[in-house]
């Protein structure tokens, strides 16, 4: 009879976490999406990449207001929050590394950021990058 029940009992728990219980789904928590850490790490970086892509740091200032060539990161991961329309914070930093001119901050122009980043870089970098920079605040 335990045989049966142990076999049983991860059954029900998978059955009922894929019914979700109905109505309205709870609010999940943020996911992690990479290693924050590192991604201070590769930011601060002079070059990147597999192609010693230029750093971010060369071009983007954590300090507020400070423009090196882009601008300042300072408050990003709050500002990515409403940045774009239908863009979550996340996408909205994964967007603006993998497609620099999709969206350009008003007062720059297209074309300055360094367009091949999600190539030359490996999708563990970028997640990383993101994860960093979402917790300037």
């Amino acid at each position: 009879m335990l045989k049966k029940m142990l076999i049983v009992l991860p059954v029900l728990v998978l059955l009922l976490a894929a019914c979700g219980g109905g109505g309205e789904a709870a609010p999940q928590a943020p996911t992690a999406i990479g290693d924050a850490a590192r991604g201070e790490t590769l930011f601060k970086q002079q070059v990147i990449g597999a192609n010693a892509s230029p750093g971010c740091i060369t071009c983007h200032s954590l300090e507020p207001d400070v423009v090196i060539v882009g601008p300042s990161q300072a408050g990003l991961g709050a500002r990515a929050e409403t940045r774009v329309a239908g863009l979550s914070a996340e996408e909205y930093i994964r967007q603006s590394i993998c497609e620099p001119d999709a969206f350009v901050v008003e007062g720059f122009s297209p074309g300055l950021m360094y367009m091949n980043y999600c190539e030359d870089l490996q999708a563990r970098d970028v997640n990383d990058l993101i994860a960093y920079t979402l917790t300037l605040r």
